[in-house]
């Protein structure tokens, strides 16, 4: 394992038919880091993520969660999801169940944890997001914005080692992006694991640690954010960020 490492992917690959999405993809997630992963749509920054979470399984290589590799079997599934939590685009709440039941299902169902236990977790966490006041209504009561600072609550009330976030504003309204970044800002300064897959430069510039650029399967560029942002060494990295942080017509 290599030192410190809390998360470590070697050699991953993922192919879906005869579309290799992910092309032989090394790095590692240190613990305590917040390492943001950005690139054009189709790049493969969805699929890495949703590998590490054994979403989908890799065609070959290793996931390696605190020197185990998760993908030979010898760690059961929904213990690997508890550690490492998972925020999802489209928030993924329980259509039929309210904000409260959202945060308590998987603690008692994974966890074990009594129903006492579970809800005072979840309402420590649905407070720390600012929703504590709207337990009582369902998913679609609630706006886009605080339906994921929902989500965000209940992947913390697992209380896991590390939290993966897909894209997490990018089904949000302009508007609401900002209330959602503010609480991934506050988990990122609690020393939280987080590996984010994000569009929101300015977010990743100030909050991560390490930015990995990734296009077409593979990892280009993986340094901190003050050299992917001030001064990327690859051309495909500048090209990248030009298109993005320069608007049209400019």
């Amino acid at each position: 394992m290599a030192d410190g490492a809390f998360l470590e992917i070697r050699h991953l690959r993922k192919s879906f038919g005869t579309n290799e999405v992910l092309k032989d993809i090394d790095f590692t997630v240190r613990k305590g880091e917040v390492v943001c992963i950005i690139g054009a749509s189709g790049s493969g920054k969805s699929t890495l993520l949703r590998c590490v979470n054994l979403l989908e399984r890799p065609t070959s290589g290793e996931v390696l969660h605190d020197g185990r590799n998760i993908l030979d079997g010898t760690v059961p599934l929904a213990t690997h999801r508890a550690q490492v939590g998972m925020v999802f685009q489209q928030f993924n709440l329980f259509a039929n169940l309210t904000v409260l039941e959202n945060c308590v299902i998987g603690q008692m169902k994974v966890l074990k944890r009594s129903r006492a236990e579970a809800v005072a977790k979840a309402m420590s966490y649905l407070e720390k997001v600012g929703m504590a006041q709207y337990i009582h209504a369902k998913p679609s009561q609630i706006s886009g914005g605080q339906k994921q600072r929902v989500a965000i609550a209940r992947a913390l009330s697992m209380e896991p080692e590390a939290l993966l976030f897909d894209e997490p504003t990018s089904a949000l309204d302009p508007e609401m992006v900002g209330e959602v970044l503010k609480v991934m800002r506050g988990l990122a300064h609690t020393g939280l694991t987080m590996l984010v897959v994000t569009h929101e430069m300015a977010f990743a510039a100030e909050v991560a640690d390490r930015v990995v650029f990734m296009d077409e399967g593979v990892i280009v560029e993986d340094d901190v954010p003050s050299v992917i942002f001030g001064s990327p060494r690859q051309e495909r990295t500048r090209t990248f960020l030009k298109r993005v942080l320069r608007p049209e017509g400019v």
